[in-house]
């Protein structure tokens, strides 16, 4: 008996030494962390910046509303650059935008067209997608195609931001060289405004960098419990001085999310298509 005990106890020895082997061997793969050893699946802290000012502007209640539609009055150096009213799915799939001259631009989610055929098409690619954009950003921020870096937090006017620099991927929009300074207000979560270059009609990054500009949101209201800036400043920009000179401002009324018809995104009758 004793003989069996001490046979079992080799045998079980044995046993271990060859486990602690297995668990050795050169070749076998040890698995890390993913996101650089952040968590297990955890985003980075560049991505969570974002996620932040989306969560802080309410973005799951975006995104139960179909559509949203505000009026604008627009102005840059003294001259009024748009004033109509601006209709967009909060996917921004569709985008709608009837200005105060009779002119229309639709955008049906594959063509830009302008209404009436004859009219002036200078610039109206440029006003289909960025005045929507600059509304809609603070809820597109994680969108597919974007990336992230963390920036050094700054001090404006005695107030501390969180800075992120957002930039995008290869054929993202019809500027996919832009790119945004993106500040975050600490007290509230909110965004308090972005740095930008803009590339559309040149497509030349490296020029659009010697002259930057910036936009500041403000006199934020909550419609159906979702924040939003109605009030717009634009002006000069650098990531160094910040906000700078005031050279445009723009001011939103009449902000409505409802359930917008598709026939309000169709090609309209006498238009024209706006290409690329």
């Amino acid at each position: 008996m004793k003989n069996l005990i001490l046979l079992i106890s080799i045998l079980m020895l044995i046993g271990c030494k060859e486990e602690q082997k297995k668990e050795t061997t050169p070749d076998e793969v040890i698995m890390t962390e993913p996101d650089g050893g952040i968590g297990n699946g955890a985003v980075s802290p560049a991505v969570a910046f974002a996620q932040g000012i989306e969560s802080a502007h309410n973005k799951t209640d975006w995104n139960a509303n179909k559509a949203v539609s505000f009026d604008i009055s627009l102005t840059f150096g003294g001259q009024e650059r748009l004033n109509g009213k601006v209709t967009t799915l909060t996917n921004s799939t569709k985008v709608r935008v009837d200005k105060n001259n009779n002119t229309q631009l639709i955008y049906d989610g594959n063509q830009v067209y302008l209404c009436p055929a004859d009219a002036e098409p200078k610039g109206a690619r440029f006003d289909m997608f960025t005045w929507q954009y600059f509304f809609a950003i603070p809820f597109k921020l994680t969108d597919p195609g974007t990336n992230w870096e963390t920036l050094e937090s700054v001090e404006m006017g005695g107030n501390k931001f969180d800075v992120g620099r957002l930039s995008f991927g290869e054929n993202i929009g019809d500027a996919p060289d832009d790119w945004y300074v993106v500040y975050q207000e600490r007290e509230t979560g909110l965004m308090h405004g972005a740095g930008y270059i803009v590339t559309f009609g040149s497509g030349d990054q490296a020029k659009a960098e010697e002259n930057p500009h910036g936009i500041v949101y403000s006199e934020y209201k909550v419609i159906d419990g979702i924040p939003v800036a109605t009030k717009w400043t634009f002006h000069n920009w650098s990531l160094k001085d910040g906000f700078g000179e005031q050279i445009g401002e723009a001011s939103l009324s009449n902000i409505v999310f409802f359930n917008a018809e598709d026939e309000l995104f169709e090609k309209p009758e006498d238009s024209r298509i706006i290409e690329k």
